[in-house]
């Protein structure tokens, strides 16, 4: 039995062994002192779990911002699609594409740009990741994971940009604002503005905030275009039940075979399998549902192939077959343009974009600090800091100013961190094995391309679904706090824009309480006076005294 026993146990000990042997010789190394190993009880191989289970946990953002930004139409435009030919008694005629011809599947020559477009923001997705969590490890030493987040680029490509290019401000201005915000957000952050910013904005507008971009993404990702066609266009009631055989390609309203599209019964068994395991609190969650809609939509001749016998399906295949391949940016990179700025939307979008931003990376980062124990004063709602504080936020600043140029939106701080944190992460060296794994996934462009809509939108519905926590927080019972709070989250899924739930919610809150701030001012204002008068009735007093006395004398 003992002989048994070490057998079955001698390969584990060797191991262990050699773990706790590269251990040592890592923390007593320059590597170890930088990142301070020793100080912070990690150790190089448990930086390395913590670091892959960050990437798990977080990796369905390849796929994801890629497929919400795509639905933008990037740089394509009504003069990449293919001309239009009739035939009539025996003569061609070429006729120009119209704006019409950007429509979902109205065109080859569209539909292969905005196939170019997703393989280049797949590319930015990650290299901006990549580039951001590095930066990370090595500037701040936090075991913080950064990538393009997830409500800054619903905004940015259905209410900037709007669906392939429908919206107020074209991409390459787009792209030019997500720069200006990171450019300001830098500065903010450089002089220390950033957190007394975050102090302006009231607690429960901040708390609704989150709630409404939560809803605003949920129910993109119950949409056909970009999630499971669940709900879609109604003439009577502007929105209704879908998930139709056979809907409109332009506004997805439904033309017949309600609940009967069979793409929507596989998003909804992917949306079980990942909310199961996110109620088992099982690492890397968000991914599980994705790899089975997509592994099941790969197999082809089925109802819910994501490869259908046509032009467009037998080109996607050839490419999936590949596998592996390094793609370059060929289209989004390096379109910024300032020229559309004189308009008042662009101006609009910075300060929703910088709203969202100094929300969304402050209280996230705060909150990891707080979860991983280092925070050293303050509350941790932006009033105290952390080691690694300063240069963790002008990371954040600059890996905007980065993707805004490759051609992706907002970079934040993603909460996907805890999982590595969770881990025992608790260097830079996590954020570091972060970044090697996006660069990793640079060379499997082809099956990350082939990822469809019904296999993101369930993730879209349960990171809305995560959002929802914050609400039990807002002081319901007190009107002048629920109603702005109602208000804003209300309006973001409604009128399907964020800027609009912001600009209301704060608009009531002011509303609600200036008479209270009015008649504060004036009790100031009326209690100065009067300290005033009796410190100048006393010196009066005080001036007259001595005088009568020399009267008397």
């Amino acid at each position: 039995m003992a002989t048994a026993t070490s057998k079955a146990t001698g390969p584990w000990s060797r191991l262990s062994a050699a773990e706790a042997a590269v251990n040592r010789a890592v923390a007593g190394s320059r590597v170890g002192t930088y990142f301070k190993l020793e100080a912070r009880k990690s150790s190089f191989t448990k930086e390395l779990r913590a670091g892959a289970a960050t990437f798990v946990t977080m990796a369905y953002i390849i796929s994801v911002n890629a497929a919400v930004l795509t639905d933008s139409g990037g740089p394509c435009t009504a003069r990449d699609c293919t001309p239009v030919v009739a035939t009539a008694n025996n003569s061609t005629a070429t006729t120009p594409p119209g704006p019409e011809c950007t429509v979902v599947g109205a065109n080859p020559g569209y539909e292969q740009c905005l196939a170019r477009t997703k393989s280049d923001l797949i590319v930015a997705t990650a290299v901006a990741a990549m580039a951001g969590s590095f930066a990370m490890g090595v500037f701040a030493n936090l075991p913080l994971a950064l990538a393009p987040g997830m409500g800054a680029n619903a905004y940015f490509a259905y209410n900037m940009v709007g669906f392939h290019g429908s919206g107020p401000i074209g991409y390459r201005t787009a792209l030019a604002v997500v720069m200006l915000e990171g450019v300001v957000f830098f500065a903010l952050s450089a002089v220390g503005l950033r957190s007394r910013l975050a102090r302006m904005i009231p607690r429960n507008i901040r708390l609704a905030s989150a709630v409404g971009i939560g809803l605003f993404l949920a129910f993109t990702g119950l949409q056909a275009h970009q999630g499971v066609g669940l709900v879609g266009a109604s003439p009577s009631t502007l929105v209704t039940l879908t998930a139709c055989s056979d809907v409109d390609p332009a506004t997805g309203a439904c033309l017949s075979g309600t609940m009967r599209s069979p793409t929507f019964w596989l998003g909804a068994v992917g949306f079980l399998i990942t909310a199961t395991f996110l109620a088992r609190d099982v690492k890397g969650s968000m991914i599980y549902g994705i790899v089975f809609v997509t592994v099941v939509s790969w197999i082809r001749g089925t109802a819910v192939t994501v490869f259908p016998d046509t032009a467009a399906g037998n080109a996607g295949f050839d490419y999936f077959k590949k596998v592996v391949d390094f793609h370059m940016i060929r289209t989004t990179a390096g379109r910024v343009s300032f020229a559309g700025f004189r308009h008042g939307n662009v101006w609009l979008a910075l300060l929703t974009l910088l709203y969202v931003d100094v929300l969304d990376t402050t209280g996230t980062m705060y909150s990891m600090a707080e979860y991983g124990g280092f925070v050293v004063d303050g509350d941790g709602a932006g009033g105290g800091s952390f080691e690694g504080e300063y240069r963790a936020f002008l990371v954040d600043a600059g890996s905007t100013v980065l993707s805004a140029g490759l051609g992706s939106s907002t970079v934040t701080t993603y909460i996907e961190s805890t999982a590595g944190i969770r881990e025992g992460g608790r260097t830079g060296l996590t954020a570091i094995t972060v970044a090697a794994l996006f660069l990793a996934s640079l060379f499997f462009g082809p099956l990350l391309m082939s990822v469809p809509p019904w296999a993101v939108g369930p993730s879209l519905v349960l990171v809305g679904a995560m959002m929802m926590r914050v609400a039990r927080d807002i002081e319901w019972g007190d009107m002048k706090e629920g109603v702005p709070a109602f208000v804003t989250m209300a309006l973001m899924p409604l009128s399907f824009s964020i800027a609009n739930g912001i600009i209301a919610g704060l608009g009531v809150y002011v509303a609600l309480h200036w008479y209270d701030w009015a008649r504060h001012g004036y009790a100031k204002v009326s209690n100065a006076l009067d300290e005033r008068r009796n410190q100048v009735a006393a010196a009066a007093g005080g001036e007259v005294g001595p005088a009568t006395a020399q009267d008397v004398v």
